[in-house]
């Protein structure tokens, strides 16, 4: 048997293996970067290997693989060929807690904030809840967690929607927000990242399904074996005039206002998080005002502080131009000054070109490896948007030359429309450092609350 990755995954599906196989041959495949680390654990029957091929992957029966290797590499088809079977720590989890209620979300956009809400929103009403999953918490980290959580709010990303398929487990309720094209370097092309994240519905069968109305790529949709439940429509939960409503005469159950949340995506986030409650067979009407008191999650619309007329705004974990459109509608009757650009995934920016010809900011401030490419777009597009457009060197450029712009008065909105790796870890690593550039240090180091038990 042979782990994959040394990142969070593998290191949880370490630890899970040990706990149940404690002196089993074990082999870790994993970079020259992370061998050091791994060799820290004192495991004696723990072979570690820094070269991964076809051939070596072959000898293995099992692979417990972590999300970020893409099952779609020619080495691991030709593994798979010679019978090696690849397995995500998801998939472990789930069928070792077969009979678990769970509320599986996924979505391009939103899901963290909607798994987070859930959880919030069946906590403050007195149920035991985990929260879990790609949210920054393994799933078998939680492996025999005692006493038992009545319910487990689980967030899935696009790798890992077919391991709950591979587990066998049909979950409770399954949640799909909304579908963009992303990560089409790890699916290889659009349809097959549309197919993996349907998955989750199509193939896993869910008891319920709970769909977004407005989303063309889900309103079609009839899940085979599931009952199937909608938002963003009468009757479901939906907005109306900034009011969270449910049922054919819109029942107003509470004001959007109240939501600790910047921008109208949240709100559909809220409804996806009530129509998942409602799917467990319980009162969503009357947990609905806890969402008043519900954390917003770093990295999202993050709102840092204002500093001599300038505000800043931490969007870092936009990574699709449709984000960054997302983002600065929820700004939309502010001044702003928009950062983008990093990891260029080759994903088509016209829907943010056609929103910035329509109602353009301030200024649009380029960066990053696909900075070169955005500016040359909003350069050539017609009508040329009435903006100012600006190319800089990496964020601390950017942020001043947002502010130049602004002129002292507006928001420096970080929302790239891209990943960070070309410069940065991850998304959280690229908002503390434009926390930090912008002098609010604290707010750049908070973390997600709630995570795991509560």
């Amino acid at each position: 048997m042979a782990i994959w990755g040394w990142g969070a995954e593998g290191r949880a599906a370490h630890r899970a293996v040990r706990s149940r196989l404690p002196a089993l041959a074990l082999t870790l495949l994993c970079s020259a970067s992370e061998a050091a680390e791994a060799a820290k654990t004192g495991d004696d029957a723990l072979t570690i290997v820094t070269g991964v091929d076809a051939i070596r992957l072959s000898g293995f029966d099992v692979v417990i693989k972590s999300p970020g290797i893409s099952p779609y590499r020619d080495d691991v088809r030709a593994a798979q060929a010679a019978s090696t079977i690849f397995v995500g720590g998801t998939a472990i989890w789930l069928a070792e807690n077969p009979d678990v209620r769970t509320v599986c979300v996924t979505g391009t956009k939103g899901k963290s904030t909607c798994t987070a809400l859930i959880a919030h929103l069946l906590r403050a009403a007195g149920h035991r809840t985990a929260l879990a999953g790609n949210i920054g918490m393994p799933l078998l980290e939680m492996l025999d967690v005692a006493p038992a959580p009545e319910f487990w709010a689980i967030e899935l990303s696009s790798f890992q929607t077919r391991d709950v398929v591979a587990s066998g487990t049909r979950p409770e309720v399954s949640v799909v927000l909304n579908i963009f094209p992303e990560h089409l370097d790890w699916h290889g092309d659009e349809a097959r990242y549309v197919a993996d994240k349907l998955a989750l519905v199509q193939l896993a069968m869910p008891q319920r399904a709970v769909l977004n109305a407005n989303d063309p790529a889900l309103k079609s949709l009839d899940p085979p074996g599931s009952e199937l439940r909608w938002f963003g429509v009468p009757p479901g939960w939906h907005v109306r005039d900034s009011q969270v409503c449910v049922g054919e005469r819109s029942e107003r159950v509470m004001d959007l206002r109240e939501l600790p949340l910047h921008g109208g995506h949240n709100g559909s986030n809220l409804c996806a998080a009530l129509a998942a409650i409602d799917a467990l067979g319980l009162d969503a009407r009357a947990m609905a005002s806890h969402a008043a008191s519900f954390t917003p999650l770093p990295h999202r619309l993050q709102w840092l502080g204002a500093d001599a007329g300038i505000g800043y705004v931490n969007d870092s974990i936009s990574t699709t131009p449709h984000a960054s459109v997302a983002a600065l509608q929820a700004f939309a009757d502010r001044r702003v000054a928009i950062i983008v650009g990093g990891h260029d995934r080759g994903v088509d920016w016209a829907p943010f070109l056609a929103h910035i010809a329509a109602k353009p900011p301030v200024a649009v401030i380029t960066q990053g490896a696909n900075g070169p490419r955005i500016h040359t777009l909003l350069e050539a597009a017609t009508p040329r948007p009435k903006t100012v457009l600006a190319a800089a060197e990496g964020l601390e450029s950017a942020i001043t030359l947002a502010i130049t712009a602004l002129e002292g008065d507006g928001i420096v909105l970080l929302s790239p429309g891209a990943p960070s790796f070309d410069a940065y870890r991850d998304y959280a690593e690229r908002g503390s450092h434009f926390a930090r550039i912008a002098g609010f240090t604290d707010a750049s180091e908070t973390g997600i609350a709630g995570l795991g038990m509560g």
